[in-house]
């Protein structure tokens, strides 16, 4: 077999400058944080369930609710919990939509800007609803609902601008093992937001979001100073500047057609030797480009099984299993460990077969029965910890690499010559259609526990996993057939 350029061309990261180190951390941690602030909410649902519904821990039988407490928002905990899961329905429809723009908008300004804007306006309003309405002991539905509206749309900015820009800045060789180590960046936030969160609930869940907004605003402000989100703005040349000069040796990861040649876009296309004016697609042209439509639906599926992880896991150990909610935040951490190491292995393998669909279809195959596995975990914190890193490595990993690598290899493809103004608006179609998936999830994820149990939940959650490696089973046979082709091949040859 033949190995890709990274091994060819000596060590991959031998190519990197210190600028290109400066870029991977400063999108890596500006994600990180953004997560970190979405994790809290996740972590304090018990508290803030607590807060909401007084009267259900009222021992008094003789005291009525009104004088009991005033701030009473539900008369249960069952119903509270299910307002929990329409706020992250609600969060993950706006994000969702929001996507779809900002993906738009960040082909068309400045990406440091837009991902700047966000990340602060986010802080700010995460700390009104979760820190602000305490302090003040305003409690009302409606404002939540309307704060984590405006909140989804804020942070909806991160992830089409840190994608392109690191698009921007890295290159097709290797990026499968680049990608799925930077892809960590969401799994770091779930970890760094549930310490946050842990490290002070015992002063009230308020200082949880007051600590991650705070920080998250910090590092708004880093990004708009520090980050460059191309090479060309410091006059370096270009990813298209530099790939030009290399010969390629295998065909591109992202390919709809058997020969390149038949392509005939009305777009963005190259006669000769001219120069490719580059210029933003359109959103049509980008849903269009090969792959774009599979690999969004089969992500609206796999998102869905992951945020509910991310939005439910802490609230279940806690639920199910009766463990105190610091302990359940922490034990949490495990699953994006589990995430963080797939990502990375996976686009290490994807890179050396220079396929993606094939390297998913066997994750994902395994992640049912991680799933059936964890479903039936015993009331042991380390088993289930060890149970819960299997299943973050065989989901988070699948999840990490499509909406990193694989949506810079669709962003990237030769159909469009490579043109970084298409590197956001495909990001937010891949991300955003995963995020509407996500967002109906959240609400079934509530409905379904609170009238089943947990274990339906995770029959929910097999047959969306199902669902996703149905929805690419047309590129999963495709490249399987053509690595296969190659390894007769190559036998033949020798």
């Amino acid at each position: 077999m033949a190995w890709p350029n990274i091994f060819q061309r000596g060590t991959l990261f031998s190519r990197f400058s210190h600028h290109h180190v400066v870029v991977f951390l400063l999108t890596f941690f500006s994600y990180s944080l953004l997560h970190a602030s979405r994790k809290t909410f996740s972590n304090v649902k018990v508290s803030i369930s607590k807060q909401w519904t007084p009267s259900a821990f009222n021992k008094s039988i003789n005291l009525p609710v009104e004088i009991w407490s005033s701030n009473h928002l539900f008369p249960s905990a069952e119903e509270a919990t299910l307002f929990l899961g329409t706020l992250d329905t609600i969060f993950l429809f706006s994000y969702a939509v929001g996507l779809f723009i900002s993906g738009i908008v960040g082909d068309r300004l400045n990406l440091r800007w837009v991902l700047s804007f966000g990340m602060c306006s986010s802080a700010l309003v995460v700390f009104v609803f979760g820190t602000v309405t305490e302090w003040l002991h305003f409690y009302n539905k409606g404002l939540y609902c309307c704060l984590w509206i405006v909140n989804g749309l804020l942070q909806s900015t991160g992830w089409p601008c840190v994608v392109a820009v690191m698009g921007n800045w890295f290159g097709k060789a290797g990026r499968g093992v680049v990608f799925g180590l930077w892809s960590a960046c969401a799994s770091v936030g779930n970890i760094l937001g549930a310490c946050l969160a842990s490290s002070v609930l015992q002063y009230g869940y308020e200082y949880a979001f007051l600590v991650t907004a705070a920080v998250q605003f910090t590092g708004g402000i880093i990004i708009f100073f520090g980050l460059l989100v191309s090479p060309e703005e410091i006059g370096l040349p270009g990813i298209e500047a530099e790939e030009n000069f290399e010969e390629d040796s295998h065909r591109p990861l992202i390919n709809d057609a058997e020969n390149e040649d038949e392509y005939e876009p009305n777009y963005s296309i190259q006669e000769g030797s001219t120069i490719t004016q580059v210029k933003a697609i359109s959103f049509y042209q980008a849903c269009c480009l090969p792959g774009v439509i599979p690999y969004s639906l089969a992500y609206a599926c796999l998102k869905l099984v992951n945020y509910s992880f991310f939005f439910w896991l802490p609230f279940y150990l806690s639920n199910n299993f009766g463990w105190k909610e610091a302990e359940a935040d922490k034990l949490s951490i495990w699953y994006d460990v589990g995430g963080i190491i797939g990502g990375t292995l996976q686009g290490f393998i994807s890179d050396v077969l220079q396929k993606r669909a094939p390297v998913l279809a066997l994750s994902l195959l395994l992640a049912i029965g991680s799933l059936v596995g964890y479903s039936r975990s015993p009331n042991d914190k380390s088993i289930n910890a060890l149970l819960m890193a299997v299943t973050g490595f065989f989901i988070g990993g699948p999840s990490n690499m499509i909406s990193s690598a694989i949506s810079a290899d669709l962003g990237r493809q030769e159909l469009i010559q490579g043109s970084s103004e298409a590197l956001a608006t495909v990001t937010g179609i891949v991300d955003g259609t995963g995020s509407i998936g996500a967002a109906v999830g959240q609400y079934l994820v509530s409905l379904i526990q609170d009238n089943l149990g947990w274990i339906w939940v995770f029959y929910f959650f097999i047959l969306m996993t199902s669902c996703t490696i149905l929805f690419i089973s047309p590129l999963i046979v495709r490249e399987t057939c053509y690595l296969m082709q190659r390894r007769q091949a190559h036998v033949l040859s020798e």
